[in-house]
Formats: structure tokens, sequence, C-alpha cells
């Protein structure tokens, strides 16, 4: 995985040798699940010992650990707090996902789920506390989204120094479909920054023309500061 990684750090460096390129590694530390579990949040959350694992490779190449959450039927609220000692480090950041967030108490999967401007802020809110409490640089804050219904009142969404915003493009299909979804949900309903994400292997069902690269992406509007592979 990590000589993966430093492929596409090298083909990034070569598309755009003025930004600098920080390799990262996205960790899904809450997870959801179609079985209920004892609670019944249809969520799971992974051991702490997996997320140091993920924190120490992170450290061995000089890069960012993201944590992502799937929240079920359960809220931020509930799962944030719980995180909290690994965001205090400064090479930490988050990652939330609207699809799996069931708030009409569906089973995760069956439809996509959303979050709404006050589920985010409240994030943010989150973030920038322990951002000021423990004097550190600022956190990034990566939303998955690939419908309109995911992200909702987006223009409600607040702006802190403490917080940077990024909406990850998430959907996965073709270079059209996908620079539409990013048209219609990137381009059209900015909050701070843009992400772009790659899947090696469902961007290619029915697909003949290939993955976007890196200079590919570099044309898109806004550029996006964040790319993720899967």
């Amino acid at each position: 995985m990590l000589r993966k990684l430093n492929g596409e750090i090298e083909k990034w460096e070569e598309a755009d040798p003025e930004t600098p390129v920080v390799p990262a590694l996205h960790y899904i530390a809450v997870t959801a699940q179609s079985a209920p579990g004892s609670d019944g949040k249809y969520r799971l959350r992974m051991p702490f010992h997996q997320i140091d694992t993920i924190q120490k490779w992170a450290k061995e190449i000089d890069g960012l650990a993201f944590i992502d959450v799937q929240v079920g039927l359960s809220s931020l609220q509930d799962e944030l707090p719980r995180l909290t000692k690994y965001l205090e480090s400064p090479d930490f950041h988050l990652g939330v996902d609207p699809e799996f967030s069931m708030k009409g108490g569906q089973k995760p999967g069956t439809v996509i789920g959303s979050f709404n401007a006050d589920d985010i802020n409240y994030t943010i809110n989150f973030l920038a506390e322990i951002v000021r409490k423990n004097n550190l640089p600022p956190k990034i804050l990566v939303i998955h989204r690939f419908t309109n219904d995911m992200v909702q009142n987006y223009k409600a969404i607040k702006k802190v120094p403490e917080v940077q915003v990024v909406i990850d493009m998430d959907g996965w299909g073709g270079k059209e479909l996908k620079a539409g979804t990013w048209k219609r949900y990137v381009y059209e309903q900015p909050i701070q920054f843009a992400g772009f994400k790659i899947f090696y292997k469902n961007d290619l069902k029915g697909n003949s023309k290939g993955l976007f690269t890196p200079s590919e992406l570099m044309k898109f509007k806004p550029i996006p500061m964040y790319i993720q592979y899967q």
C-alpha cells in the first residue's frame, strides 16, 4: 500500500511541482454495519490499537492520518468525543461520511444518508475547540459527498480559522459521470476546499477511458487540494 502511495505522490509532484505534496493515510475508525449490534446503532467502533497502527505508519512516511466516521444510527455527538485523544495530535485529522448517517432509522446501505449544516457545524465547533485548547495548527475536516441531499443547507456551514473544510467528491464511475457530479456538488455548491476520490476498481467498471490522472484533475475548477485513492 505504501509503495503504491509513493507512486501516486510522484505523479502529483510531476503534475504540480509548485504545490507541496503531503502523504496521508485515511482509516475508517467507525464503520456502518448491516446488523444492529448490541446497542442497535448499526455501527462498529474499531479498536484503538488499529488506529495506533495507522498513526505509526503515517509518522513513518512523514504524513498525516485521517480517521473517518460512519455513524449509522448513532450520531457525531456520540462518536467524536471518544476520538478526542487522537484529534489532539497535530498530525491527525477527521473525515465524516453522510452516506451512512441514517436519520430515518433505515439500515445502512439501503438508502443514502445525510448530514445537515447543524451536524457539520457541531463537528467544526468540536474540532475548533480542540485546536484552541491545544494550540494546534488547523484541523482538516473531510466531508464525503456524491448526491445533493447528502449535505443539506450547505450555505449555513460555518467557516472558522481553526478548521479547513473539504468537500470530497466521493462518487465512483466513468469520467463523464464523475465530472458531472463534481460540477453539481462541488463547483456549484462551494464551501471552502475541494477534494476528489479515485476508486482503482469501481471507476473502471464499464469505463474504457481509464482513471483521472493528476494532470486532468488539475484542470478542474476549483483545483482539488485533497486527493483520496481507494
